[in-house]
């Protein structure tokens, strides 16, 4: 490809990104699909095209868009994670499963272990399967011998909830997981019970007695599995905003406490109901600035 041509290519990826952005969605079909005929032989542009199909509700073209770019790029990280949360809002639990069981293959071949095995993990969560479940065991058995490295510590630890079948109340626990603490209403704090002194009431001896502490509201700790599986739901739901805003709560708990790999999941969830979002899209090249992934940053920067 020539410079000239591919500057035209560029123009034509970032005017795409640009119109996905704003929620202009022909002019981004239009712009990707200039993108995809000049380089013809690239998968960008169509995961790009399969992006925009999606959040249209275009199941069938978008999974068209996603499996032409898989043609040129069998190991496409964009288009494995679409295609699969394409799937699952179609309902297609073992579609999707077997996308990410492609998608850890090719996370694994990258030496991004635990990327590999949550992707390994949820693919299990969505279809069980004896081979699933015998490759979920084997990614957490090589995630012991690097469980120094907090990523690999986390993903281990979803591995190991979904292997032992720990069920998680994703309400309640993605609460605690992001430190929510709720407390009663007014109703809670009025008279007490007949039976119980009155705390500002005079005691037998006539004196006031001191006012006790106010307990001190702590936040729960962050809790990995329970932040991924809100997301997963979130996700699932429909609900665009729900998703993004559950999937930044969740990243940003998963960066805090160094799960960058787990970090970006929780965006690309979101990204597959919400594609052109900016705060995700944000949240990630600082993630990919965590990572040392510069050239990635920087590609996403400039499409931003």
């Amino acid at each position: 490809m020539s410079e000239a041509l591919y500057e035209r290519y560029k123009d034509a990826l970032r005017r795409g990104h640009m119109a996905a952005l704003r929620g202009h969605h022909g002019a981004a079909l239009d712009a990707y699909g200039e993108a995809a005929r000049i380089a013809p032989d690239r998968a960008l542009p169509l995961v790009g095209l399969g992006n925009v199909l999606a959040q249209l509700g275009k199941a069938t073209e978008a999974l068209a868009a996603f499996d032409a770019a898989l043609g040129h790029s069998p190991t496409d990280e964009g288009a494995l994670r679409g295609r699969t949360e394409v799937l699952v809002g179609r309902g297609d639990r073992a579609g999707a499963a077997e996308s990410l069981d492609r998608l850890a293959a090719a996370l694994d071949a990258a030496g991004r272990l635990p990327d590999a095995t949550d992707a390994a993990r949820r693919g299990l969560e969505l279809a069980e399967s004896r081979s699933r479940r015998r490759s979920v065991t084997n990614f957490a058995d090589r995630l012991r011998a690097s469980a120094a490295d907090p990523a690999a510590g986390e993903a281990l630890t979803r591995a190991l909830g979904v292997l032992e079948g720990r069920a998680l109340d994703v309400t309640s626990a993605f609460r605690a997981s992001v430190g929510q603490v709720h407390q009663a209403g007014h109703g809670a704090h009025g008279p007490a019970d007949s039976g119980h002194t009155d705390a500002r009431s005079p005691g037998t001896d006539g004196q006031e007695p001191e006012p006790e502490d106010e307990p001190e509201l702590v936040a729960p700790p962050f809790d990995p599995s329970a932040a991924t599986a809100a997301v997963e739901a979130a996700a699932e739901s429909g609900d665009p905003e729900t998703a993004i805003l559950v999937a930044l709560d969740a990243s940003a708990g998963h960066r805090a406490a160094d799960s960058v790999g787990a970090a970006i999941d929780a965006c690309h969830l979101a990204l597959g109901v919400s594609p052109a979002d900016p705060r995700l899209h944000l949240a990630l090249v600082e993630l990919y600035l965590d990572r040392g992934w510069r050239p990635l940053a920087v590609d996403k920067l400039a499409l931003l």
